[in-house]
């Protein structure tokens, strides 16, 4: 869950779900959809909440990789497994 502030309860964090975000606009307040549709204003940039998502993701990742129960060494135990695959990035137009 990534932290983000609606406008009209700047001090009151609201937890989102990163993989339920659809897309995020700026119009000119950042409205932040979600795949039901429904819609929410933050007082983060786009580019905040982008950071958001990937450093979540990043975290989701790392922890995954991790991989070996470090507290049972003469029996390591595999806790976690992931494969990152990078796709090739085409530049729009190309």
């Amino acid at each position: 869950m990534i932290p983000l502030h609606r406008l009209t309860h700047p001090d009151e964090p609201v937890y989102v779900n990163p993989d339920l975000i659809s897309t995020i606009e700026a119009n000119p307040d950042t409205v932040v959809t979600f795949v039901n549709a429904s819609k929410l204003v933050v007082a983060e940039s786009p580019v905040e909440v982008t950071e958001l998502v990937c450093d979540w993701r990043a975290r989701v990742v790392s922890r995954a990789l991790e991989g070996v129960d470090e507290r049972a060494a003469e029996t390591p135990r595999v806790v976690g497994i992931a494969t990152v695959s990078h796709l090739p990035v085409h530049p729009p137009g190309a």
